[in-house]
């Protein structure tokens, strides 16, 4: 009788754990990023305070957006992953690349000698114009009147590059911070008398605050927004065929006009 009843309880309790196991599989199989699905996630990083490429929604559902997310989720549906955005500093993103930490970076990003010497570059997908952006009533209306002014541009940034590189030939001190916003605050209470922001962005807080306003930068070389992709990576051939097809079927303008088009 007891063998019996051992026997019993043994089937029982198999039983119950049977069913967990499928319940856990079924639970495993058919959510997110399932093996149904057969999708790998990529990790994303960028750093949200570059609107209107990537930037924190705030007034209504606190997620990121941006030309660079919408750029992000096409190129995904081409190659066929899913993405994850990370948050971060701009300048913690080449490290947390070469960490493991994200897969790839859209984040307003350009070449530069420098970089290419730590990562690869996708093809590029949107051209730049640097802008010295300026409050109304500074009296600063072409680059020689930073002479003797405090310029202010963000910290690891091909801005800074080229505020350093006018400092040879403009006696002008620079300054760099974390954020855009941060930059930017600096200029309003006139800690900074100018700051060297790229023409999307400047755009962006110009047609937002009438006390500013902005004009170009001349430089020798263009620059360029590209994907950034661990040396080697097999995602760049991915990345590449990806955009191109992108700016060949008009999709890249269409987001341009999204996202860069400033409504009067």
């Amino acid at each position: 009788m007891k063998n019996k009843l051992f026997l019993f309880m043994l089937v029982l309790v198999m039983s119950i754990l049977g069913a967990c196991g499928t319940a856990e599989k079924e639970e495993s199989t058919n959510g997110e990023g399932s093996a149904t699905e057969d999708k790998k996630v990529l990790v994303m990083g960028t750093s949200a305070d570059y609107a209107p490429f990537e930037f924190v929604d705030t007034e209504n559902s606190n997620e990121i957006i941006g030309f660079d997310i919408d750029l992000a989720n096409a190129i995904s549906e081409k190659i066929g992953f899913k993405v994850e955005v990370k948050d971060m500093d701009f300048n913690s993103l080449i490290p947390a690349l070469q960490a493991e930490k994200v897969d790839f970076i859209l984040a307003g990003m350009s070449p530069t000698p420098e970089r290419d010497e730590v990562v690869d570059f996708s093809i590029p997908y949107n051209e730049t114009v640097q802008m010295v952006v300026t409050k109304k009533d500074s009296g600063i209306e072409k680059v020689e009147d930073l002479a003797g002014k405090t310029v202010g541009v963000q910290i690891s940034s091909i801005q800074e590059e080229l505020a350093n590189e006018v400092a040879k030939t403009v006696d002008m001190k620079v300054e760099s911070r974390n954020l855009i916003p941060e930059v930017v605050q600096e200029l309003m209470t006139k800690r900074f008398d100018a700051a060297i922001i790229e023409d999307i962005v400047a755009e962006n807080y110009v047609q937002r605050n009438a006390e500013l306003t902005y004009f170009p930068v001349e430089v020798d070389v263009a620059d360029y927004k590209v994907a950034v992709l661990p040396e080697g990576s097999d995602l760049k051939a991915q990345f590449d065929q990806a955009i191109q097809e992108l700016i060949d079927s008009g999709k890249i303008e269409e987001l341009q006009q999204k996202w860069f088009v400033v409504e009067e």
